[in-house]
């Protein structure tokens, strides 16, 4: 079981208690947890009589609304509204962090959150979080998902006692949906905990059959089209035991692409036997953004931060490769450059801990 410090909790206490008007942000980029914990705590601060604002710097997925209904009129978007987004944060009592570890997480908006005078609370299952600019964090790497870890957290407040009845149903909703996509629905990063933490929302009353219709029934036929000419035609396996698909602005819109119509993606060439490591690569104006997901044994995290500019968890990681400055020669390009590192690693240097260290 997830254990929560009582300090802990009694310093969140104290934050909300003395608040008013709360800020609540996550990573650029939203994925199904960053909006599933956001969303929960949203609707847990509303029933304490405080009045919650999700920032975030850009929109989330369309396929991910539905965990946003009840929340739209509190949510806003740097990129479409940044005085507002810095007026909310500037304006705050208390800032809550959610699934990032660190401000640059937010990109733009990590500025105007680093800089706001008020308590900030962490919240994130993320490595190497930089808790010294938090007043209260709650950071552990062994679970499935920051909604995950809000979910013990709440179950942890007095007024929730351990039950889980006792949550808001919304943010009940949220939390399932939430760890569900962080987990590829069960599929990885599972602890025991995560099967505690279901069982719990399902007994009350959480209808994850619908939740599941919602996160993998209601996608458009383009998504399945794309998916079918990736693994015909743009899937390339190495000899190291890697394999990529490089998405570039062309083939995006041949098929009329939106954000997060390509999630999971990246999981399926690791049903192969013989791929170790699985990498996507989406083209967007002035940059590629990297997927990576591993075995056990591989680090996609050290892959990552190595090769890629990011980082994440041990076996699902993600970055970026910056044009003209990280990589240049279009896709062509791009593809030698990830055969290249990704030979060199996998010969190389596979776990976070070996003391593998790569050039870039």
């Amino acid at each position: 079981m997830v254990n929560i410090s009582p300090s802990s909790i009694q310093a969140m206490c104290d934050v909300i208690n003395g608040a008013d008007k709360v800020a609540i942000a996550a990573h650029a980029h939203p994925d199904g947890d960053a909006i599933g914990s956001c969303v929960a705590l949203l609707h847990y601060l509303r029933g304490k009589g405080v009045h919650p604002s999700i920032v975030l710097y850009d929109r989330w997925p369309d396929s991910l609304s539905f965990i946003a209904a009840g929340a739209k009129d509190a949510m806003t978007v740097y990129e479409s509204e940044p005085e507002k987004a810095a007026a909310i944060i500037e304006g705050s009592d208390a800032i809550f962090c959610l699934d990032m570890n660190s401000f640059g997480r937010a990109e733009a908006l990590g500025d105007a959150l680093g800089k706001a005078a008020c308590p900030k609370v962490l919240i994130d299952h993320h490595l190497n979080p930089e808790t010294d600019r938090f007043s209260t964090v709650f950071s552990m790497t062994e679970i499935s998902s920051t909604s995950e870890l809000l979910y013990y957290v709440l179950l942890a407040m007095p007024d929730v006692g351990g039950d889980a009845g006792n949550i808001p149903a919304e943010a009940r909703n949220a939390l399932m949906a939430g760890m569900t996509t962080d987990t590829n629905n069960f599929a990885n990063s599972v602890y025991p905990s995560t099967f505690s933490m279901a069982s719990m929302l399902i007994a009350a009353g959480v209808d994850r059959d619908a939740i599941i219709e919602s996160l993998y029934g209601c996608y458009r036929e383009n998504r399945l089209r794309l998916m079918g000419t990736m693994l015909k035609d743009r899937m390339t396996i190495t000899a190291e035991g890697a394999a990529y698909m490089i998405i570039d602005k062309p083939l995006a819109a041949e098929f009329d692409i939106r954000d997060g119509e390509t999630e999971g993606f990246v999981n399926m060439p690791l049903g192969i036997r013989d791929v170790r490591m699985s990498l996507l690569l989406r083209e967007e104006d002035d940059r590629y953004r990297v997927s990576i997901r591993s075995r056990r044994g591989i680090s996609a995290n050290l892959c990552a931060k190595t090769y890629f500019n990011g980082g994440g968890h041990e076996l699902a990681a993600g970055g970026k490769l910056v044009k003209g400055k990280d990589i240049s020669g279009g896709t062509a390009g791009l593809a030698a450059y990830v055969e290249s590192v990704t030979g060199e690693f996998l010969a190389g240097g596979r776990k976070e801990n070996n003391g593998f260290q790569g050039n870039h």
